[in-house]
């Protein structure tokens, strides 16, 4: 499949001259841009107690800060973070939260607490009073067991302490995080990895794309457009770095989704097993470009900011 050049490209290969009657992209965007990446994971096994995940011999398993996110090649240079907590541990909430003080860099904390264990709404309210702390991550079995058992009333915490929920799984999540946000129209949701469907030359599988749709008729529901090179590297190896060979996928959540409700995430550093951090964020500066100026600040942060409601922060460095 032939790549068309991409809006980007062409004003890179052009000096920045904007054609007349075209979306005016210009070459100064690239510095007013704000890239705030929504998925990372941030870690470190030398801590007293080690860490529960990645597992000791993975390539994972190393020391991951913000500072090291800052240090790769980037093709937009990444402005903020909002951490997704991957360790089951309740104090690793804390202390993500206690990196995040003094780094301005990181914009939001979504935390990993279970619902399903006594305290819950206490542990809730306790990180809620950090503005920092913007909501936790759960599983789509879990919310499928919710709304099975009509046992909702966990969601509302989060809804009252004004907080959002991510929500990770396979395909058929859309699906669940469309019954959920039927029920509770005032709580945020934020899809995770579009659903982690597995990217192929195929066209995309009917039901996820059925779901995808389903998912984007709640106002109230966001979808990451994280982890597509994860999703394109099944089989193991590295994935296609080519836009043409994930737009048919993208185009089904941009169809669905629009403009004003999807959000960057990496999925960092696991995504690097499929692809650079470069490369992955390539793929999809080189989609949005094509969308004009407006679109890339949504995707890029302005989306992120009413989904998280983070706020700016002092001393934040941006392009």
């Amino acid at each position: 499949m032939t790549h068309h050049l991409s809006r980007r490209r062409f004003l890179s290969a052009t000096g920045g001259l904007v054609v007349a009657g075209s979306s005016s992209v210009l070459a100064s965007d690239k510095e007013r841009l704000d890239v705030v990446d929504c998925h990372t994971h941030f870690y470190d096994p030398t801590r007293p107690g080690g860490i529960p995940w990645p597992r000791k011999g993975s390539s994972l398993f190393r020391t991951v800060l913000p500072k090291h996110l800052r240090a790769l090649e980037h093709a937009r240079k990444v402005t903020g973070t909002v951490i997704i907590e991957a360790s089951n541990r309740l104090e690793d909430n804390q202390w993500l939260l206690d990196i995040a003080k003094d780094d301005p860099f990181v914009l939001g904390v979504v935390g990993h607490l279970d619902p399903g264990k006594p305290g819950f709404a206490k542990h809730v309210k306790r990180f809620a009073r950090n503005r920092l702390f913007r909501g936790i991550r759960v599983g789509e079995g879990l919310v499928a067991n919710r709304l099975k058992t009509d046992s909702l009333g966990v969601f509302k915490v989060l809804q009252d302490h004004d907080l959002g929920l991510d929500v990770n799984g396979g395909p058929v999540t859309p699906l669940v995080v469309s019954r959920l946000a039927a029920r509770m129209p005032g709580l945020r949701l934020l899809q995770n990895h579009m659903g982690n469907v597995a990217i192929t030359k195929a066209r995309p599988p009917r039901d996820w794309v059925a779901n995808i749709r389903a998912a984007s008729r709640h106002k109230n529901v966001f979808c990451k457009v994280s982890a597509m090179v994860e999703g394109a590297s099944r089989g193991g190896g590295k994935a296609p770095t080519d836009v043409a060979f994930y737009k048919p996928y993208l185009d089904v959540v941009w169809d669905a989704f629009g403009d004003d409700r999807l959000i960057y995430g990496s999925d960092w550093p696991v995504s690097e097993r499929a692809a650079s951090y470069k490369e992955q964020q390539q793929i999809v500066l080189d989609y949005v470009s094509d969308r004009g100026a407006t679109a890339l600040q949504q995707f890029f942060s302005l989306n992120s900011k009413r989904a998280y409601r983070w706020r700016e922060r002092e001393g934040r460095i941006r392009s």
